[in-house]
C-alpha cells in the first residue's frame, strides 16, 4: 500500500486518516470512537498514532487495556501502533526513519485487517503528509469556531463570506492530486463539525455557511461530529468510548441520558462516513450479538427435554 502503491489490491486496508493541522479539534476523541464503531460492527481494525510527542491516541488505547483488566471487562481493543519520530540532526536521515516505521506499521496490518485509522498531529510534519498522501478517507474534526475554520479557509470580517483556502486545505488538495496520480483513487474527505452548540446561535450559522462555501470549492462533504459533552473527557483515563456497555460495571458510575445521547450522535457519524464495510464482518458483528442476547436468555426447558 505505501511502499509499492502501483501494486495496491483490492483485498488491501481501507485507510481512515483524522487530520487537522490544529490541536484540541477532537481528533484523537474522533478516531478512538471510529476504531470501536468499526470492531463492534465486526471489523477487523488497526490503528496507528502518528503523533508520537503527545501520543494522545496511544494512550486512549493503553488507559482501555489497562481498565480492561481492571474491571475485568471483555472491552475490544484494535491492534496498535505508534511510530516513532526521528531525532537526528539531518533531516532526511529523520524522514527516512519515520518513513521506515510507518511503512513496517502498514505492512503489518493491510492485508490482515479491514480498516487502518490513523490519528496525525496537530502540526504540519513529514508524517502527517504522508499519511494524507495514503488516505481512501480522510476525516478532519473541526470545532464549531471560525478559529478552527481558519485552518481550511479565510473569511471576510466584514460579511464573513470565504475569500480562500488556508494551507492545511492545500496540503490536502496537493495530497489528493498525488493519490489520483499514483492509483487513481478518489480520497473521500469529509470535514467533522465537532463541539456543536446544542442551541443554535449566530456564530453556528454563519460557520456552517463558511463551510458550505468551502466544501463546494474544495469537494469535501460535512458531517456533525461529536458534541460538547463533559462524558467525553470523562471516557479517556478508562480508555471507554459512547459504545462500550452503558452499565455501572463498564462505566465505573450510573449512566445517564448523556452517555445514551452520545451514543446515538457516533452512529450517526459513522453512518455519514459511508465507509465500505466488509459484509463478512457485519456477519460476524450479527452472530457475535446474537450469541451474547442467548447467553444471556436462561435456558427453557423445551431446549434441553427432548420432545
Amino acid at each position: 500500500m505505501l511502499l509499492e502503491p502501483n501494486t495496491r489490491r483490492a483485498q488491501s486496508a481501507h485507510v481512515i486518516v483524522v487530520g487537522n493541522e490544529k490541536g484540541g479539534s477532537g481528533k484523537s476523541t474522533t478516531a478512538m470512537h471510529i476504531a470501536i464503531a468499526l470492531l463492534n460492527l465486526g471489523q477487523r481494525v488497526a490503528t496507528i498514532d502518528l503523533d508520537s510527542r503527545q501520543k494522545s491516541f496511544t494512550r486512549y488505547i493503553d488507559n482501555r487495556r489497562a481498565w480492561a483488566q481492571q474491571a475485568r471487562l471483555d472491552l475490544r481493543v484494535p491492534m496498535h501502533f505508534c511510530v516513532a519520530r526521528g531525532s537526528t540532526l539531518k533531516l532526511d536521515e529523520n524522514e527516512a526513519i519515520e518513513f521506515a516505521g510507518f511503512a513496517e506499521a502498514v505492512a503489518a496490518v493491510e492485508r490482515s485487517h479491514d480498516f487502518v485509522v490513523v490519528d496525525t498531529p496537530g502540526t504540519d510534519s513529514y508524517l502527517t503528509r504522508l499519511a494524507h498522501s495514503m488516505a481512501d478517507t480522510l476525516i478532519t474534526p473541526l470545532n464549531d469556531s471560525f478559529v478552527d475554520l481558519d485552518v481550511i479557509g479565510t473569511v471576510d470580517p466584514t460579511t464573513y463570506a470565504v475569500m480562500s483556502e488556508s494551507h492545511y486545505a492545500s496540503m490536502v488538495r496537493d495530497a489528493r492530486r498525488q493519490r489520483r496520480v499514483i492509483d487513481g483513487t478518489r480520497m473521500d474527505w469529509i470535514v467533522v463539525r465537532n463541539r456543536l452548540s446544542m442551541l443554535g446561535s449566530r456564530n453556528k450559522r454563519l460557520v456552517g455557511q463558511g463551510l458550505g462555501e468551502l466544501s463546494a470549492r474544495l469537494g469535501f462533504r460535512c458531517a456533525e461530529g461529536l458534541a460538547e459533552r463533559v462524558i467525553y473527557r470523562e471516557f479517556f483515563p478508562r480508555g471507554l468510548t459512547a459504545l462500550d456497555s452503558l452499565d455501572e460495571a463498564t462505566l465505573g458510575t450510573r449512566p445517564s441520558l448523556s452517555h445514551v445521547t452520545a451514543r446515538a450522535e457516533v452512529m450517526r457519524l459513522i453512518e455519514a462516513l459511508k465507509l465500505p464495510l466488509d459484509a463478512r464482518g457485519q456477519r460476524r458483528a450479527a452472530a457475535r450479538a446474537e450469541w451474547f442476547a442467548a447467553s444471556e436468555t436462561p435456558l427453557e426447558v423445551d431446549d434441553v427435554v427432548e420432545q
